[in-house]
């Protein structure tokens, strides 16, 4: 592949990290998905009252997806009853780390989330904690984690199963569209953050066939990607698609995003039956400390009315 191709590459995936936070609370990891509680069925389902905040603890939790381990970490608002989950997922050569101011907001008021790494997603195996390479990664891999993560979280008694919403910023954004479309009548709604939807575009342009993708590319400050990650999406275009989701979903945007623009979110949104969008002036690709307050204030309003 061309030094020019590999260039353009890294400037189209590149993701940036999103503001971390504190925990408040850890447990030890969980070795494979967490058992029911014989209790789940008898617990009540938490009602969202805004003014009404909650502490909470987060938890180690291990889900596994064709013998790969995934390792994420949820949010847990200290309550006896069972809570509305969002599953959140992370861009390209991130980590679950990118879902943790996200999921400390949502915890406060009363929504448990759960933040993770996919198989492969990141370069290091010191930021990523799960399973898997890079150059075996794909969109669909990510898919088949998050759909794997979802199975899961069916088990934990603290998650009200009739409420779990998928959220992704990026990459992550596209993997949760693809996948709720596969689960629409199983999850609440999607939280989509500057969704790459252009992604099936990019490979086209990137390789003049199907057959011409082979090897290995590095992108992302030194991440490699293998030809798993063309070919999965040479075939499949999720936006032809997304009219099949009727749930809710929100859509976050920045205006001045020059990796995921604005015009094709906004013809993706116009494709979604049930979609709202908003734009955060001057934001980029990636939202800073104030732009994340900013969207998790509007994904919160987005939960209060559709939990």
């Amino acid at each position: 592949m061309k030094k020019t191709t590999a260039i353009i590459l890294s400037a189209l995936f590149i993701c940036t990290s999103l503001l971390c936070g504190c925990s408040s609370e850890e447990s030890k990891p969980q070795s494979g998905p967490a058992e029911a509680s014989s209790t789940v069925k008898e617990k009540e389902a938490l009602a969202l009252e805004k003014g009404t905040t909650y502490t909470f603890k987060t938890k180690e939790i291990w889900c596994e997806n064709n013998g790969n381990k995934i390792y994420g970490i949820a949010y847990i608002p200290d309550t006896n009853k069972k809570c509305p989950l969002v599953i959140t997922c992370h861009g390209l050569g991130t980590n679950h780390e990118a879902g943790i101011g996200y999921a400390e907001h949502y915890a406060k008021i009363g929504v448990a989330a759960y933040t993770f790494d996919f198989c492969g997603g990141t370069k290091s195996s010191d930021t990523n904690k799960s399973d898997g390479k890079s150059t075996d990664m794909s969109v669909m891999t990510e898919s088949a984690d998050l759909e794997a993560v979802f199975n899961t979280a069916q088990t934990w008694d603290f998650v009200d199963t009739s409420r779990i919403f998928f959220q992704g910023g990026s990459q992550g954004g596209l993997v949760s569209a693809i996948t709720g479309v596969r689960l629409k009548d199983k999850i609440a709604g999607m939280i989509l953050l500057y969704p790459a939807f252009g992604m099936y575009d990019f490979v086209h342009r990137a390789y003049p066939s199907y057959e011409s993708i082979s090897g290995t590319m590095e992108i992302v400050n030194d991440m490699v990607i293998g030809e798993a990650f063309g070919k999965d999406l040479w075939n499949y275009d999720v936006r032809e698609h997304l009219s099949e989701f009727t749930k809710p979903v929100i859509i976050i945007q920045g205006t001045e995003d020059n990796i995921v623009l604005p015009s094709v979110t906004e013809q993706a949104a116009k494709l979604i039956p049930n979609c709202e969008m908003k734009l955060i002036n001057g934001a980029g690709h990636g939202f800073g400390s104030k732009e994340l307050d900013e969207a998790a204030d509007y994904a919160m309003e987005y939960l209060y009315k559709n939990c």
